[in-house]
């Protein structure tokens, strides 16, 4: 029995399975500061990234222990990889989110 190597071609068994099967609900985590509307900011964000509102369920809102920053996560239903990614791509673009996953 020959075992698969590093330069092996794995089998249609061995192959992987996409990590999110789509459409599928996902969680956003993103931090920005507290004090400055940061929860409606990123609120109104998803709002035009989805294309609707956001229930109000579907955002829960963490602060720090010092209560200076918040850390929101954010459960949309997605409809594809290429969605997610541009979501992430627009979290990193703005310049009120200070840490995103």
């Amino acid at each position: 029995m020959k075992k698969d190597g590093p330069g092996d071609t794995p089998s249609e068994d061995a192959e992987k399975k996409p990590l999110i099967e789509y459409p599928s609900v996902y969680t956003f985590k993103v931090m920005g500061k507290k004090d400055s509307g940061f929860a409606e900011h990123v609120r109104d964000l998803f709002r035009k990234l989805m294309g609707s509102e956001i229930s109000p369920d579907s955002i829960h809102e963490q602060p720090s222990s010092k209560g200076n920053y918040v850390s929101l996560s954010v459960s949309v239903y997605l409809l594809s990889e290429e969605q997610r990614r541009g979501i992430y791509d627009q979290l990193h673009k703005d310049p009120r989110v200070i840490y995103y996953l």
